[in-house]
């Protein structure tokens, strides 16, 4: 297996298992219907265990462009292999959605709630304030680089480190999940919310795409911040593409104000 399809498929069981979560807490008549943000974030944690542990030794299991991003800057991946790493990726995420629909085939007829239905494929935020939501994501996936380069400089016994990491994503999701579902991943929404907009699923309503420069553009600067954090206090490197992150980050939060301003925008709420 190379390490294109590698991504591919360890993002597809990613979203199998992180989406196939959200469908048992959403969909009615599901037998998990209802439970708790815990299993949500212990089902996204599992899930990137299960990822990571399929394909860790072929592509290293980034399944996610942010990851692939940091890990390219600290010289661990050549940048000629990002846009092939982060393509595969999105794919992933869309095939994996695919599945959960599947999986789940006879609940969406018996699901009136079309906002419930999207949250299976994609991220929403708690309150709609565009700054606030990317802010909320770059924290997060800045968080999630740092601790996986981190990690990296430890010694963990074979075969231990995709549970650390499942373990680190359940952090994120308890601790800072709340205000936009942590999506920390590109991949992670956009693919899923592409199959979203393409599938035929009963009763769906639209994919909201007014809100989903959040959880592509707020993880990849996040990302990328990680990876700045990480060079400039771990091993007192700070290059070009630092300044680029850095950059990246003001633009991201230029950004987040001037949505939160616009003309079409509706339903955000002030923070002040």
């Amino acid at each position: 297996m190379n390490v294109y399809f590698a991504e591919f498929l360890g993002t597809a069981i990613l979203i199998l298992f992180g989406g196939g979560v959200c469908a048992n807490v959403n969909l009615k008549r599901s037998n998990g219907n209802g439970a708790d943000w815990i299993v949500i974030a212990a089902g996204w944690g599992l899930a990137v265990t299960m990822g990571a542990y399929a394909v860790g030794n072929i592509s290293g299991a980034h399944l996610n462009p942010a990851v692939t991003l940091a890990f390219a800057m600290d010289g661990a991946l050549s940048w000629s292999m990002v846009p092939g790493y982060i393509i595969c990726q999105i794919l992933g995420g869309i095939f994996g959605g695919v599945l959960v629909w599947l999986t789940y085939l006879a609940h969406w007829k018996v699901t009136e709630d079309k906002g419930a239905k999207l949250g299976v494929f994609s991220t929403a935020p708690a309150i709609k304030n565009y700054l606030a939501n990317f802010i909320s994501e770059i924290i997060g996936t800045a968080i999630l680089t740092l601790a996986l380069l981190y990690i990296g400089m430890n010694k963990i016994a074979d075969g231990l480190n995709p549970l650390i990491v499942g373990g680190l994503i359940i952090a994120i999701g308890l601790s800072l999940g709340g205000p936009t579902g942590y999506a920390i991943n590109p991949a992670r929404d956009l693919g899923p919310r592409i199959a979203h907009a393409i599938l035929p699923i009963a009763g769906k309503g639209k994919s909201n795409w007014g809100y989903a420069i959040v959880p592509v553009l707020g993880p990849i600067t996040g990302g990328m911040m990680g990876a700045v954090i990480y060079r400039l206090f771990y091993k007192g490197a700070f290059d070009a593409m630092s300044v680029v992150a850095i950059v990246l980050l003001i633009v991201t939060i230029v950004l987040g104000l001037v949505l939160n301003k616009g003309k079409d925008a509706k339903g955000i709420e002030s923070i002040y």
